[in-house]
């Protein structure tokens, strides 16, 4: 075995039902085993919030080594991951099938599956990943929910800050009435015969985030696969769990796995390929759900016929080209590659995608945005959210471009945010589908 992550990174499967997973003792003496390589490499002071914090508390300790340091002194490490993946991808030279077995990001999905077996989540934090419902509640009535969560709202926001945690600079996606499930049904699309890709067939796994909060991404990613040619069905049976994997609990996560996988097995064995809108959604259904549900031949199946958007759109103009139609458009985009779309290992996709636009000016940032999903926008996080995403958000206004854009719709609220606090002015924000469906003359 030789060092340097030469070989190509593999993970092995979860292993949650194995009493030994929630063993509070074998946890720690796995936490410190770990923690150990992290403190002699130091490989990954860069990444995020969790390696600074666990360098420092072992730099501080009487013998500046592990061994004195208390367990209970580990949390913080582990409340500043948000489950990026990139410490395993990009940086460890320790992950499998080196001896070391280090997987740093699914240790610190172990500890915070005891501490939420051991009630230690307190109720406000789960309560904001309960996407589903408070998508439906909200949908009723969107009007209302949307002033409640703006920013300028200086009576609702420090309620919510002080009963949920949630931090009252944050911005928070806004609702609409009309779901992209719904609208799908309502809105057909004509299927161009003419296209080059005509034929194929895909589902689109709406996701929580499209379906409550980005219909128009959604809309705009039908419109573009029907101007290639793609009929598609668009479903959403459950959240794919990742606002859950956040906390801890597999076993929500596995529920969902199950019911998700089912409702999209008809579809697969008629010929759809399954197409999710958002990466951290792709990454859950082509890599999470197989390490959580390793024997579970539906979640199998649909590991294999899944794609990202962007890699979906890429696929056709490989294989078949696209459809004609493309214009130019002006000004350029600053696009920021999210975290979980690098995590799929496919490469810089909506790059790709957007490079396939005659003429197009696109600056990549390969970089953290800081958000991380529900962590970034509490209290605890907001500030360090903001530090880590500082150097995009940076890079993003001297870019000056017309466009700002993320496969993570909450990635790209949050560094025009990022863009304000520093004096600047940010892009138009939008979905790398959304431009692309501009360029089609279709949005």
């Amino acid at each position: 075995m030789r060092e340097g992550s030469l070989e190509a990174p593999t993970r092995h499967p979860l292993g949650w039902e194995h009493p030994d997973f929630f063993d509070e003792a074998k946890l720690d003496e796995e936490l410190r085993r770990i923690f150990d390589i992290c403190h002699g490499c130091r490989r990954c002071f860069n990444l995020c919030d969790s390696f600074p914090r666990l360098f420092d508390l072992v730099d501080n300790a009487p013998t500046s080594e592990l061994d004195s340091v208390e367990s209970k002194d580990f949390k913080p490490v582990v409340d500043a991951c948000t489950l990026c993946d990139m410490c395993f991808l990009t940086k460890c030279p320790y992950v499998p099938p080196h001896e070391f077995n280090l997987d740093f990001p699914h240790l610190m999905l172990r500890y915070r599956a005891v501490e939420l077996r051991k009630s230690q989540v307190p109720l406000a934090e789960r309560q904001l990943t309960e996407t589903d419902r408070n998508g439906k509640m909200a949908a009723m009535v969107p009007g209302i929910a949307n002033w409640a969560s703006s920013t300028e709202n200086q009576v609702t926001r420090p309620v919510m800050e002080r009963m949920l945690g949630v931090d009252r600079r944050a911005k928070l996606p806004k609702f609409h009435g009309r779901t992209f499930a719904l609208r799908a049904k309502t809105e057909p699309v004509p299927i161009n015969a003419a296209a080059p890709g005509f034929g194929r067939k895909a589902v689109l796994y709406a996701t929580c985030f499209v379906n409550y909060n980005g219909p128009d991404i959604g809309m705009a990613a039908r419109a573009v696969l029907a101007r290639n040619g793609v009929e598609t069905e668009v479903v959403y049976p459950a959240c794919c769990g990742m606002p859950q994997l956040e906390h801890g609990d597999i076993a929500r996560v596995a529920e969902n796995a199950r019911k998700v996988s089912q409702a999209l097995k008809p579809y697969i064995e008629d010929g759809y390929d399954v197409i999710a809108l958002v990466p951290s959604c792709a990454l859950m259904l082509k890599f999470e759900w197989p390490l959580i549900l390793p024997q579970d031949e539906d979640v199998k199946r649909l590991a294999g016929a899944s794609f990202d958007l962007s890699e979906y759109v890429v696929d056709i103009a490989k294989r078949a080209g696209l459809a004609d139609g493309l214009s130019a458009l002006d000004g350029g985009v600053a696009l920021h590659i999210a975290c979980h779309a690098r995590a799929q290992n496919i490469g810089q996709k909506a790059a790709e995608m957007l490079r396939l636009i005659p003429g197009a000016d696109v600056q990549v940032i390969e970089r953290c945005s800081g958000h991380g999903g529900s962590w970034g926008v509490t209290k605890d996080n907001f500030e360090v959210a903001v530090k880590i995403g500082k150097p995009v958000a940076r890079t993003a206004m001297n870019a000056n471009k017309k466009y700002l854009a993320s496969e993570c719709p909450l990635a790209a609220d949050h560094i025009a945010q990022g863009v304000e606090f520093l004096g600047g002015k940010p892009g138009d924000q939008l979905h790398p589908i959304q431009i692309f469906a501009r360029a089609y003359g279709l949005a």
